[in-house]
């Protein structure tokens, strides 16, 4: 089923599977017009929401779960265990997210009248959910109102964010991992544990060549169409990454450069309207570049600066 969100890929996709029992995937976002398309999509199809018996979430991000404080309290949420925090509220975990996000930006060298906007990604709670999984899954479990598909973890996109592989005919329910038409945001987000940050272009990266190198046939995506040439999109968009670091890379050797400096550069129009988006892809072709010690990080004062070697 296909519901409109007020986002810019404007509509997500959800699924309703019928087994044992009536299961959906991800749910849309917590507005009235993604809740009147989806009631209005399930009574086309027979059902009511109080007909549903699990949601399973791909992850934490609004328009895959913001709709689930709609369903009722003896439904079976799955999910990965960080999304916990996200569905949640948690204050703390939100005191976090702000705290990292007021940590790092003097370091991207981000100028402090958008830190005053605070992060989007709170912003976009307000379409989410207030409600607690009651079944964490992780790396190669089975869930028990959908047998026959087995999780798999596939960060990048978020930390959260898992895939449902059914390996008999190679389908794979894929939330956001690959999409059609456009490049899932590889987005920054606090560490669940410990002090230091995740790198989630590179974990992203991961994630795709691992889905390349599956035997999968299909792909039911988050937004879009299906995706069936997977080893093909998948390189196309790894060779686009990379072709991408290597115009950063371009960039500094022309000179030093914070990482803000290269947003603005690599996104002069979408940056201030988007900057968690724009910030996110830049430092991750950053981390790109770092991984390969392509560039040098001076880090002796608030802002860093990036040096081509």
């Amino acid at each position: 089923m296909e519901l409109p969100v007020p986002f810019a890929t404007e509509t997500v996709n959800v699924y309703l599977v019928k087994g044992e029992k009536l299961i959906l995937i991800d749910t849309g976002t917590k507005t009235e017009e993604t809740r009147k398309a989806l009631n209005h999509q399930l009574r086309e199809l027979g059902y009511t929401l109080s007909d549903i018996d699990t949601v399973i979430i791909t992850h934490h991000h609004a328009d895959h779960c913001g709709l689930l404080d709609d369903f009722d309290e003896d439904v079976e949420v799955v999910g990965h265990p960080w999304n916990e925090p996200w569905i949640t509220k948690s204050p703390d975990f939100i005191q976090r997210y702000e705290r990292f996000y007021e940590n790092l930006a003097p370091q991207l060298g981000i100028p402090e009248v958008f830190l005053k906007k605070g992060p989007s990604m709170t912003r976009t709670l307000i379409y989410s959910c207030n409600r607690s999984l009651t079944h964490a899954v992780r790396e190669g479990d089975f869930i028990r109102a959908l047998p026959e598909f087995q999780v798999i973890e596939t960060p990048g996109h978020a930390s959260t964010h898992i895939a449902l592989y059914r390996e008999r005919d190679g389908l794979l329910i894929g939330g956001d991992i690959l999409l059609d038409r456009i490049s899932s945001n590889p987005l920054l987000e606090p560490p669940y544990y410990g002090e230091e940050r995740a790198r989630p272009l590179l974990q992203y990266n991961e994630s795709l060549r691992r889905l390349a190198q599956m035997p999968i046939s299909r792909i039911l995506t988050g937004h879009g169409k299906d995706v069936t040439n997977v080893k093909e999109l998948v390189g196309e968009r790894l060779r686009k990454q990379e072709k991408r670091a290597g115009i950063v890379l371009e960039m500094l050797k022309e000179k030093p450069m914070t990482p803000y400096e290269v947003c603005v550069k690599l996104f002069p129009i979408l940056y201030d309207k988007q900057l968690a988006l724009t910030i996110s892809e830049t430092v991750g072709q950053l981390d790109f570049l770092e991984y390969n010690q392509q560039v040098i990080i001076d880090s002796s004062s608030t802002q860093w600066t990036y040096y081509a070697k």
